[in-house]
């Protein structure tokens, strides 16, 4: 690496040369660049992290084409009046399902959930009942039988508690009939609330989609003027396609206001830095109020030496992601505040350096070409080591690992090149213009060098030690499951929310999956072997229930002479001598679902029963959905719901896919997992060979990556003190800690073998400096979600700033501590890089 970079003077010393040449090219550039950058777009679809290849995006994807949205937009109509409240309702319904979406030119809503017709249900009821409701009937009315036998049995005694609660077999059957009937009317139960429920033809997953959807609702809702329908109505438009809205607004808005705050807080730490060393480059040691005043009247000039090119490599980087990956998604939309963070880290490093060779009385083209081959080298080592560990990122799976990584490693390197190239040129022609001024007002003595050793040397190595091991035994860091843990509250929502739930407040039937059958008749197989991947599953049973259309309304002839056997069946019970004087609400209801005695035609179907079962080219019956028993929020119990029914293989050996955004988010999960060890394992082989091939031989490779590997250790330690875990926000920000916690331990060992033995704490006085400011100015980038009211955003700044602290203080405690431990160890022997045959 130093041939190389001695092989660079020349270029260097041209840039210097032809200065104003350079930052036209670069301006050039970064015109250009903004005008390519310019059609980068945000595709929220986060199903497409997961690789288009896999079958549970096919079976997304066929779901999207064929049936839409799984989740619905509500729109709650508040007033006292129940007939303004049903007239707004019939006005709405046909407005809204005439929405068309402008930009795929397809209407926004395929069906809406209003009214049905319960006198056909109520007469014929059981014959749309499925076969599981069925089963739950028959079991009701057997257990009435033998209750009642019992009780006619003079010698029976009924031994059970007065007090005891009622038995709960009533309540589960007027919930059936409740399931299979409903009210006429979506209300509340005092009727002063009406929820319409729409199902959208897009995806879910289309952030995008939705908000246009939303905001066309809003619009058509604004347009209806409900306060001319009644004084007192309110309109709610919620559902839980709104939530995935709002939290999209509100974590684009977060990540803006983060941004701003840590790029403002991070240049005025760094302006004020670089004040103080032109300051104290200038000054002979005197206080001087015309020389501050000179120096805080340049504090504009010092925020454009690091803003400016830093800025510009973040076009260069906006404009290659435009033409390679045309779209940034959920992960990669976040990278401006990491690069913010990561390339400022490199400005500091090379101006706090050049500020020291002015100081020296060099001018500035040879302060420049000092600064590029000496801490120019340390800064490219650190950089491709960074890059290098974004870039093994490229080979995973995840899409959101895959474009980080390359986004965010190419960000660096053009970074590198912003800081190595546009900085000295802009340096030296705001030198020229006199806008910046680092020469001393006279020749000063060199600076006082620290010398003797570095104190506590061996208590440190073995307080260091012992945390390593207490970290080893903690291995691995825990991982949060719980995605309600990583989800802020929206109180608008929530309290949107509680007025859609007066009236829908069912969690049995959420979040379901779905399968698209390649044709009608496939539905019932898959249906089946669906039940019997339930049935065999008694150890972790995920699958609540099955639906489809063929269990509510049997289409062929087998079929409906099967579901009237099952209602004959009912009947018998019913016609039970301990039934049949039996009377009853419950009772009475159900002898009028079961009079049903010959099949209904398909046209009497109610539409509200066959819209719920039609693709959006109208053929109907041709998929099923399938309900989770478990919560999806739990990523291991998502993950076991999707290994469950990711795959369903019927008795002829066909195999289905079933499609979800539940499933996707599991695919996500389990990819994550499985690539992250490896990615790990794989950055820190790339860093030890970038290391070696740099320093030229392994001591002093393994001696620059040692604070790497204990600072990550340490890391682990305090998540594991603090209950800080691993989790689908902050897996991403891992590979950019290994490349950053690298940078310190090359810059110290750089400047140690340039200065030779004995240097350490000279060292730690010079090169330490620069990279505390550069790690602090990181950690502050960083720490902007720390504000953030998401806790997933939390969490990446969290697990970054520990990080980075982490690499930081081992840099500066244990690495110095090491190289004290082994000066001492060879006591009289050299340490420069030429008797140790370590030149770099």
């Amino acid at each position: 690496m130093d041939r190389f970079f001695q092989a660079l003077r020349p270029f260097i010393r041209s840039v210097v040369t032809h200065a104003y040449g350079v930052l036209l090219v670069g301006i050039a550039l970064t015109v250009a660049s903004v005008f390519l950058a310019s059609n980068l777009r945000i595709d929220t679809d986060f199903s497409k992290l997961v690789p288009e290849d896999y079958e549970s995006v096919k079976a997304l994807e066929r779901l999207r084409e064929t049936v839409g949205a799984e989740s619905e937009l509500a729109v709650g109509i508040v007033s006292p009046s129940f007939d303004a409240n049903r007239r707004f309702a019939e006005t709405l319904i046909p407005a809204a399902l005439g929405l068309v979406d402008r930009r795929s030119n397809e209407p926004f809503l395929s069906r809406v959930d209003y009214r049905r017709d319960t006198e056909f249900l109520e007469d014929n009821a059981l014959y749309f009942a499925t076969d599981d409701e069925i089963d739950s009937l028959e079991t009701f009315l057997e257990e009435q039988i033998e209750e009642a036998k019992l009780e006619a049995n003079p010698f029976f005694f009924d031994l059970e508690d007065e007090d005891e609660e009622p038995d709960s077999s009533g309540t589960h059957l007027r919930d059936l009939y409740d399931d299979i009937i409903g009210t006429e009317y979506p209300i509340s139960e005092d009727s002063t609330t009406l929820v319409l429920r729409f199902f959208p033809t897009g995806s879910q997953t289309d952030i995008g989609y939705i908000e246009r959807l939303y905001d066309a609702m809003e619009s058509l809702v604004d347009q209806l003027e409900p306060t001319s329908f009644d004084a007192e109505m309110e309109i709610t438009i919620a559902g839980r396609l709104q939530r995935q809205v709002v939290e999209i607004r509100a974590v684009t808005n977060d990540i803006v206001n983060t941004l701003g705050l840590g790029i403002t807080i991070v240049l005025l730490t760094v302006v004020a830095y670089f004040s103080y060393k032109a300051y104290s480059a200038r000054s002979t040691g005197t206080f001087s109020w015309v020389l501050l005043a000179s120096v805080v009247a340049r504090i504009p000039v010092m925020a454009i030496i690091i803003g400016l090119p830093l800025v510009m490599s973040l076009t260069w980087t906006a404009a290659i992601a435009s033409i390679t990956v045309e779209t940034l998604n959920l992960m990669t939309a976040t990278l401006g505040l990491v690069l913010f963070g990561l390339g400022i880290d490199y400005g500091i490093h090379f101006y706090a350096r050049y500020t020291e060779e002015r100081a020296r009385q060099l001018e500035p083209i040879d302060a420049v070409e000092h600064t590029f081959v000496s801490t120019g080298q340390a800064i490219t080592v650190g950089a491709l080591t960074t890059a290098a560990a974004l870039y093994v990122l490229i080979v995973a799976d995840f899409r959101g690992f895959s474009e980080f990584g390359f986004i965010a490693g190419t960000g660096i390197m053009l970074a590198l090149v912003g800081m190595l190239v546009i900085m000295p040129a802009m340096i030296v022609v705001l030198e020229r213009w006199h806008l910046l001024k680092l020469t001393s007002r006279g020749d000063v003595a060199e600076s006082v060098r620290p010398t003797g050793r570095f104190k506590r040397a061996r208590p440190i190595i073995l307080v260091s030690s012992l945390a390593v091991l207490a970290s080893l035994v903690m291995f691995p860091p825990r991982f949060e499951y719980e995605f309600g843990k990583l989800e802020p509250d929206f109180t608008e929502y929530e309290a949107r929310r509680a007025i859609i739930r007066r009236v829908y407040s069912d969690k049995r039937r959420r979040n379901p999956a779905y399968v698209v059958a390649d044709r009608p008749e496939d539905v019932p197989a898959i249906a089946a072997a669906v039940r019997a991947k339930a049935a065999a599953d008694t150890v972790s049973p995920t699958i609540r229930g099955v639906e489809s259309l063929q269990d509510r309304f049997p289409l062929d002839a087998d079929a409906q002479q099967r579901k009237l056997d099952r209602i004959q069946e009912i009947r018998d019970l019913l016609d039970d001598p301990f039934l049949s004087l039996e009377s009853g609400e419950d009772l009475e209801r159900l002898r009028r679902a079961a009079q049903t005695t010959a099949p209904i035609p398909l046209e009497s179907v109610p539409e509200f029963l066959r819209k719920q079962f039609t693709s959006k080219s109208g053929e109907l019956g041709g998929f099923l959905a399938i309900y989770p028993s478990v919560g999806l929020s739990d990523g291991r119990e998502s993950m076991a719901f999707a290994e469950d029914v990711g795959t369903i293989v019927t008795a002829d050996g066909t195999r289905y896919h079933a499609g979800s955004t539940s499933i996707i988010a599991a695919d996500m999960l389990r990819l994550m997992q499985e690539e992250s060890p490896w990615i790990v394992a794989a950055t820190f082989v790339v860093v030890l060979l970038l290391m070696r091939l740099n320093f030229g031989v392994w001591r002093w490779a393994l001696m620059a990556a040692l604070p790497l590997a204990v600072g990550v250790l340490w890391m682990i330690l305090i998540m594991e003190v603090f209950d800080l875990r691993l989790n689908f926000y902050n897996l991403i920000v891992l590979p950019a800690v290994l490349g950053i916690g690298n940078d310190a331990g090359v810059h110290i060992v750089h400047r140690y073998l340039e200065e030779g033995k004995g240097s350490i704490r000279y060292v730690l006085r010079s090169t330490g400096e620069h990279i505390t400011m550069g790690s602090l100015t990181t950690m502050m980038g960083f720490a902007g979600p720390l504000l953030s009211f998401h806790p997933g955003l939390q969490s990446i700044g969290e697990l970054a700033v520990v990080g980075i602290g982490a690499t930081l203080v081992s840099a500066l405690l244990f690495l110095p501590a090491v190289i004290q431990w082994r000066e001492d160890r060879k006591a009289g022997d050299g340490v420069s890089g030429e008797a140790l045959g370590t030149r770099v």
